[in-house]
């Protein structure tokens, strides 16, 4: 497993740096200039052209490559064109905030999907497997920013239960405070996470219950509730990590507008507002970030499959 790793670890490195040349690229090459949505597009052109030379802008694209590539393997992510402040300070304190979101709701939404999965599928065409099902669809059918705000028209506005935006009350904050703040925003992404995980569940467990091996271990008089939870359920969920493996970046994707939604200061928000703004610097530092999310979720992936199945070993 060492081997493995250690092996999985080097192949990130070219993958992130064709990665970064691919999205360095398409930021730039993109229409749009950073100081015209800064300062309106009434501003001077003598002025926008003499701060595009000054911040190199001007120079071809693999010579602004190069000087980001090296500014960035030293430890410094530059610094954000609208505010100035330093992109791994402004990572820094967003991170850990949609970290808090996204892990809530992953875990959230592993809660509610697998035991409904696992339901669902030792009861096939019960009513309750019919009512897990139509929840499963509308989950899956219902966009992420429309289930915000039905969350918020409800909970927020017609009954005033959570707050709508932020991720404290100005001069209180505290833990309580921070989980009141977080419930309408992690449910609502983990519930479209969790339908999703549900009919993947479903899907692998009806076809783990009909393996001889299954049959035999009820042959032998174990209790349903074994065969279910300790023979099944463990290859059933096989398939399920390899979702839960590409979902990763997926949630953080689904932060995005989830946090626009709410207000909430995260990764999202960060995204979304620099993307408004032109902002190169924190454009490849959080696209970089997802990136590298997408090989995490693939690497955690596959070691999960190793403790899911004691058949796969990695040399």
């Amino acid at each position: 497993m060492g081997r493995y790793l250690t092996r999985r670890l080097l192949q990130t490195i070219p993958i992130l740096l064709g990665v970064s040349i691919v999205v360095f690229i398409i930021i730039h090459t993109a229409p749009g200039d950073p100081y015209a949505y800064l300062f309106g597009p009434r501003t001077d052109p003598t002025l926008r052209a003499r701060l595009r030379e000054e911040m190199g802008f001007n120079d071809p694209i693999p010579v602004q490559y190069v000087r980001w590539f090296k500014t960035t393997i030293s430890g410094n992510l530059g610094y954000s064109i609208r505010t100035q402040e330093p992109v791994i300070d402004m990572m820094a304190k967003a991170l850990p905030r949609t970290l808090l979101l996204t892990g809530s709701s992953f875990l959230l939404g592993l809660a509610i999907a697998i035991p409904i999965g696992v339901v669902s599928a030792t009861r096939q065409y019960s009513a309750l497997d019919y009512a897990a099902t139509t929840f499963a669809f509308m989950g899956i059918s219902l966009p992420s920013f429309f289930a915000a705000l039905l969350a918020i028209y409800f909970f927020a506005v017609k009954l005033p239960i959570f707050p709508m935006n932020g991720i404290h009350t100005p001069g209180v904050g505290g833990f309580w405070d921070v989980l009141h703040h977080l419930v309408l925003p992690a449910v609502t992404l983990g519930l479209r996470d969790a339908a999703s995980y549900a009919r993947f569940t479903r899907s692998s467990m009806l076809e783990v219950l009909r393996q001889d091996y299954v049959r035999t271990a009820r042959a032998k008089g174990l209790a349903e509730r074994i065969v279910i939870y300790k023979h099944a359920l463990r290859n059933g969920l096989i398939p399920v990590i390899t979702l839960l493996g590409f979902s990763l970046p997926g949630l953080f994707g689904g932060a995005v507008i989830i946090e626009q939604v709410f207000t909430f200061p995260g990764m999202g928000l960060l995204t979304f507002e620099a993307v408004n703004n032109r902002d190169y610097s924190v454009l490849m530092a959080t696209n970089m970030f997802f990136a590298l999310l997408v090989i995490i979720g693939n690497l955690v992936a596959d070691i999960l499959y190793a403790v899911a199945d004691p058949r796969i070993r990695y040399a």
